[in-house]
This record gives structure tokens, C-alpha cells and sequence, in this order.
């Protein structure tokens, strides 16, 4: 099958485009016809080594699948060939990855694709929305009426956070470019600000006078020393960007007001955690709330220009890979 995959980490120009034997599925294993993928930021990490994690050479990449099923393992009687189906945890932890013809993933960490909803439809949202998922309901234990505040409002997790907080039945407040603000508008948020906005802070402040339930800011900057205050007693903040953030944590404002520091990356998450965000993402994309941006396409033999493209920021929203 054709496959892109590294034998070593490091640079894009690790990433090779050839030849691997099909794999087998095991005996409680899925085996995934690819029809669709994506790329992750984690997914760089990954490859680069910033992301410390088994990677048996050679390393096929991609954690996203969007697919048909063409066999399975004698102990999986929840899958036949045909079904179509996604996965969302594949590419570390030892797992090869998706950026293959054909993947093979544990029965556990695959699901049903609901009918009527097209791979192109589900790729772009199944990583971000089981990171918001995870992340507002397990982590920060969001409870309808809260006030959440959205920092990157626009981009794919920060859309699948204000999508699923808005559906939860909190109060969103994002932030975002000028040209998301639309956009963030229609993913449910009540105020968005852009980040040029003049008297951007007091905005910020004035949104949620008696202070934000939770905090999710994915820029991976930080700025406790400015939000902490913004906070309601008892307010939680989700940490899951800024790998190499140093900020300065104001200790006193945690404790004398009962605030959390939430930190989680999706790659921790149980069977149960990633199955539980499933059928919140299957029931967001049958309904059509769930919804990604797509910015580019690429071919699976130009797997090394789709990671480049992430790298760089210069496409706006997700970039897909195919086949």
C-alpha cells in the first residue's frame, strides 16, 4: 500500500512517500480503507520528537481516519466490511498512523459515521471536537449557565469549543481575528471581540461583568497575570497549548479564589473518554451543529507539503489529506 511515513524524527524532510506491506488486523482490530485524513498539530510533534512517544520506524503519520471497513479481526462483531467509519487516535502510542491506504486501528477507537454525513464533513472536526469535548465536559466540568470564555475563537479547536459549550447550554464569549468574527458568531458564540478591537481588555471585562465559569485560550501564551482576575471563584482554566510557555503564575489568586489550572492533552485520554466524545461528535455532526472550515486538500504522496503548510500558518483552516 502507499504510505507516507518517517524512519526517523525530525523535519519534514523526514517524511517519505512509498511502499509498506497492507497490515493484518488482529484478532480485536479494524481494517480502515483510507478515504480521508488530516493534519494535526500534535501530529507535528509527533514527527519532530517534540512529542515523546513509541514510534516504531518506519512510522507511518496521521492520527484522523475517515473511512470504509475491509476486514476485521474474528473478535469484532461490531464491524463488517463496508461500514463506514473514523478514528480519531491513531499515530502515537506505538499506533502507525493514517496517512496509508489502508490502517488498522483497535475495534474500541473506532466509530459508526452516521449516515447522510460525508468524510468531508466529519475529518476536519473529529480531533478538535474530542479535544473540546474532553476538555469542557471531563477537565473543566462546564454546567449549563456558565459564562466561557473562548480565546482563538476561530481556529478548529477554538470553533468545536465554542460549538459544543453553546450546545452545552453556557454563555460564550470568544475571541478572535476580525475575519472569524462571523464565523464565530455562527458556531454559537453570544459576543465575539476581535483581538484589534479598541479597549480590547475592558471588552473583554465588560462581557462577563461577574467573571468567567472557564477559560480556554489557545494561543498557548498564558497571560495569567491578566485572566486569573477575570475569573469567577470556583473558575476553571483549560491548559492545552503552549508547549514550550514559560508564563508567570500569580499562586496567590489560585488559591485565596478556589481557581483551577486544567491541564490535559487529548493523547492522555482513555477508550472511555475518546467513545464518550463520539457520540457527542456523531450526534453534532448529524445534526449539522458540528462544523469545520476546510483551507486546502492535499494528495497523500504530498504528505511532506501538508505538513510544511501547518507548520508555516499559512493555510486557514484544516488542511485534508487524501488518498
Amino acid at each position: 500500500m502507499l504510505a507516507a511515513y518517517i524512519r526517523a524524527t525530525g523535519g519534514v524532510e523526514q517524511i517519505e512517500v512509498g511502499r509498506l506491506p497492507t497490515p493484518v488486523p488482529g484478532p480485536t482490530d479494524v481494517l480502515v480503507r483510507m478515504g480521508l485524513s488530516d493534519v494535526n498539530h500534535v501530529d507535528l510533534f509527533v514527527r519532530s520528537g517534540a512529542y515523546r512517544t513509541h514510534t516504531p520506524f518506519p512510522f507511518v503519520l496521521g492520527r484522523d481516519l475517515v473511512g470504509t471497513v475491509a476486514a476485521t479481526g474474528p473478535g469484532v462483531t461490531e464491524f463488517a466490511p463496508g461500514d463506514r467509519v473514523w478514528c480519531n487516535s491513531l499515530g502515537h502510542g506505538g499506533r502507525q498512523g493514517a496517512f496509508a491506504e489502508y490502517a488498522v486501528a483497535a475495534a474500541d477507537r473506532v466509530y459508526p459515521l452516521p449516515a447522510g454525513v460525508s468524510a468531508d464533513a466529519a475529518a476536519p472536526v473529529l480531533h478538535a471536537a474530542a479535544t473540546a469535548h474532553i476538555g469542557l465536559f471531563r477537565e473543566a466540568r462546564l454546567a449549563p449557565g456558565e459564562t466561557v470564555l473562548v480565546g482563538g475563537a476561530g481556529g478548529a479547536v477554538g470553533s468545536a469549543v465554542v460549538q459544543l459549550a453553546a450546545a452545552g447550554g453556557a454563555r460564550v464569549v470568544a475571541t478572535s481575528s476580525r475575519h472569524d468574527v462571523a464565523w464565530c458568531t455562527e458556531s454559537g458564540a453570544a459576543a465575539v471581540i476581535p483581538y484589534d478591537a479598541e479597549g480590547f481588555d475592558e471588552q473583554v471585562r465588560a462581557a462577563a461583568p461577574d467573571g468567567y465559569d472557564v477559560w480556554w485560550d489557545n494561543s498557548g501564551r498564558h497571560d495569567f497575570e491578566a485572566t486569573l482576575p477575570l475569573m469567577r471563584a470556583g473558575g476553571r482554566v483549560v491548559v492545552m497549548a503552549g508547549l514550550g510557555a514559560a508564563p508567570v503564575l500569580p499562586v496567590g489568586a489560585l488559591y485565596m479564589r478556589d481557581l483551577s489550572l486544567l491541564g490535559f492533552a487529548i493523547s492522555n485520554a482513555s477508550v472511555s473518554d475518546l467513545a464518550a466524545a463520539a457520540k457527542v461528535i456523531n450526534a453534532g455532526l448529524a445534526s449539522g451543529r458540528l462544523r469545520g472550515r476546510v483551507g486546502a486538500t492535499y494528495a497523500l504522496a504530498d504528505a511532506a507539503k501538508a505538513h510544511a503548510a501547518m507548520e508555516s500558518g499559512s493555510v486557514r483552516g484544516r488542511i485534508l489529506v487524501r488518498p
